[in-house]
């Protein structure tokens, strides 16, 4: 069975507890590496700089406390094959439903299951829809 690193584990920690709940059940079944939790003011503006982001600090969901967002993509990581990120999202958008998580994804941003209308494509982004950044009890 696949497990997180130490490293994933470490950023999922900084993650909202149903980010947490959501990603430590798919990783049960689907290898998988989180790149990225919450971000500071530095990295934020650099993601935005580095045309990662669409937003500059503080108004990215990766920047509440704990994160909204999280940035996550199947391994061994490829970043040529976006077939695979694809299949990953469905599969995460699938294990989010069953657990009752409401969740945005990079790759269709609007919600409207068309992944070839978007402006903006962030395929490793998931982040929870009608969240506070304070933590509350995950769906069980």
């Amino acid at each position: 069975m696949p497990q997180f690193s130490k490293l994933s584990e470490r950023r999922l920690a900084e993650c909202h507890p149903s980010l947490q709940l959501l990603f430590n059940a798919v990783i049960k079944h689907y290898d998988c590496v989180i790149l990225c939790g919450h971000r500071g003011e530095r990295e934020q503006n650099e993601a935005f700089a580095d045309g990662k982001s669409q937003l500059k600090w503080p108004d990215s969901k990766h920047n509440k406390k704990p994160s909204l967002a999280v940035d996550v993509v199947p391994y061994p990581v490829d970043w040529n094959d976006r077939h695979k990120l694809y299949h990953f999202a469905g599969f995460v958008i699938g294990a989010a439903w069953a657990l009752g998580i409401k969740l945005r994804w990079g790759g269709d941003w609007d919600g409207d299951r068309d992944l070839k209308d978007q402006r903006f494509y962030d395929l490793p982004h998931f982040e929870l829809i009608g969240v506070d950044a304070d933590p509350i009890d995950p769906p069980t």
